[in-house]
This record gives structure tokens, sequence and C-alpha cells, in this order.
């Protein structure tokens, strides 16, 4: 049999185990041009809650309807195979994730383009690294910096949500990179993480007051803002930015778990100090790749950057640990492993 997590109903705020399923089914066949992958690794990522809801933002995927299987980034073993470019045994990356089996076409859907399958040649690396440093997390983190922000050794960069996939990665190349990083996260223990195992400056956007917490920091401002938050987070940049700054808006995870905090005020501030703000997707930028695989699994090696990981095992703990993580109870990357 196979076990698909399921949307079991809409959740009504903040979003429940409760809220989903896991459904038994028989494992699928795969037809002419497929293979059937038995997963191993599922990437827990925050932006699937936003399909938990009635209507998703225009140009984002569809909602997902009670009873369908949640998607998400996912690695897997070629079961069997009726594809002449795959072969039993592959390691290959795809977006049916949460869900032990699947069959995967060479017209598999992608996550804002991201995500196309394809076999992993993972050099002896941990094939997990795939989903995180050397997958989306990182490619995000590197487009935000590289492509977004055009970071130098000159600016001073607040990263928030700096304890997550996406966040820790940024602000440590960042680092690399000469720039002077400043991470905030969500309880005492990220901030140390943050202080003492990735070597930024940190504060705990709790207490005391967000822009209190910026400025104590970063007295004279910043110079470019890497957004995983939005909602105040992106009201206190506005306010901390200097003259031609510039912002990397790469998620609003403030917003996605049954909740819609309130646009910032002060969006004029970006015409009064010539400001620059630029959404992004990972999928937009695919050809930059194989140049952050490379520049981050150097790093890596080298032991010049720490990844951490919150791994939860069995498809019976993937609902938790998609909760745990909108929560902002695990670490680094959230994972869940499949025997």
């Amino acid at each position: 049999m196979n076990r698909r997590l399921c949307l079991a109903r809409r959740p009504a705020g903040k979003l429940s185990a409760t809220d989903l399923a896991l459904i038994d089914e028989p494992v699928p066949v795969p037809g002419p041009g497929e293979v059937l992958v038995r997963n191993t690794w599922l990437s827990i990522d925050p932006s699937i809650r936003i399909r938990l809801a009635a209507t998703t933002p225009d140009g984002y995927l569809p909602p997902l309807r009670p009873g369908d299987a949640l998607t998400g980034l996912a690695l897997g073993i070629v079961a069997e195979t009726r594809n002449p470019d795959y072969a039993l045994g592959d390691l290959v990356s795809h977006t049916l994730g949460y869900r032990e089996y699947a069959v995967v076409g060479t017209c598999a859907q992608t996550i804002g383009g991201y995500g196309a399958p394809a076999r992993i040649d993972t050099g002896g690396l941990p094939p997990q690294w795939f989903l995180g440093p050397l997958g989306s997390a990182g490619l995000t983190a590197y487009v935000g910096l590289v492509e977004i922000l055009e970071l130098t050794a000159a600016d001073t960069v607040w990263v928030s949500s700096a304890a997550g996939a996406v966040g820790a990665l940024a602000a440590q190349l960042a680092a690399l990179r000469g720039a002077t990083v400043l991470g905030s996260a969500g309880s005492p223990e990220k901030v140390a993480y943050l202080r003492d195992e990735l070597g930024i400056a940190a504060f705990d956007y709790h207490a005391p007051a967000l822009a209190e917490s910026l400025a104590d920091l970063a007295p004279t401002g910043i110079d470019a803002y890497f957004d995983n938050v939005g909602g105040d987070h992106l009201t206190a940049a506005l306010d901390a930015l200097r003259p031609a700054g510039r912002i990397a808006l790469c998620g609003a995870v403030s917003g996605y778990d049954g909740s819609t905090p309130p646009g910032p005020p002060n969006l004029f501030t970006m015409v009064a100090k010539g400001l620059r703000m630029r959404g992004f997707r990972a999928g937009s930028f695919t050809r930059l790749q194989e140049r952050m695989r490379d520049e981050i699994a150097d790093h890596l090696a080298a032991g010049r950057l720490v990844h951490r990981e919150s791994v939860f095992d069995g498809i019976e703990q993937a609902a938790t640990a998609l909760t745990a993580m909108l929560a902002g109870a695990t670490t680094g990357k959230t994972l869940c492993r499949l025997a």
C-alpha cells in the first residue's frame, strides 16, 4: 500500500495535524514514459500552507481541495521504470512529496518553475542536502543575495527568519562575501544558534520591540534586507534602510498560517529614500543552480558553512513536521525521512 498525506479539512486559523490525514491506497503503476519512485526524503516547506486555504495569490499554484494529497519537493529511488532515461535504483528529485510512492513523468508539475524531475548524482554527499543547501533552499538564498540584492562587502544586510532553511544559508553566504550581517529569529535558543554557531549578530524579534532591537545592532541603518517574514519585519526594514537600499522579497511566513498581518503603513518611505524592492522565486533562476551548488558545496566541504537539519522519521510524522515548522519549533532545514 501507498500512504499519502491529504488535506482532510481547511484549517480554521493555525494548521493542526488533525486538518491532515494519511490515506492508504494501492501503490500506483507507471505508464509509458513514467517511473515509480519510492520516496526516501521529503522536504517540509512553509509555502505548502498557502495552498491549504480556499484561495491562493494570483500567479501562485491553485489551492488544494479536501481529499487532495499535499505536494512538495522530494527525493526517491526508482523502483520501476518505463522510461529509458531512468534506471532502477536511480536517485530522482521531483515535486510529489508527502507520500511513500509517486509516479513521476516527464511533464510533472513544478513548484514555481523549480523541481522538474531529475536524476541526482550526489557525488558522495548526503542526498538530503539536495533538498536543502544544494537544492531549493540554497538556490533561493543564493539568488536573493547575488541577483536581487547584488550584495557587496560594504553592505550591512538584515536577514529575517535567519535560523530557517533559507535564512541560515543567506546569512552565512552574506558573511562569507564580507558583508556585515544581522539575523533575527523567534526564540532565545535560535538567537544563540545564530550567534554561537553561525557567527552573526542576532536578536529575538519578540523582545524588546522589533524596531528597537534592529536599531541597537544597526544604529546607522542597513543597506539591504532579505525578507522571509513580511508584516512588521518589512515595516521595520523600510524605516531602517538607508537611501538607495534594497529589499529581496523571498517569503512572508508571518501571513501563511491562518493570519493576515497588515501591510507596511510606511511604503512611501520607498519613494522618499529611493528604495528598490523585488520579489522572486528560485524557479525563475535555475540557470544559476550549478554555480550555486559549486559554491555552497565548497563551503560545506571546507567547514565554512554550518547546516542544521530537523529530521522527522516516517510518513506518519509528516503532519507533525509541517505543523512544528510553521509554529517555529524547528531549526534549519525541516525534513521527513522515509524508511
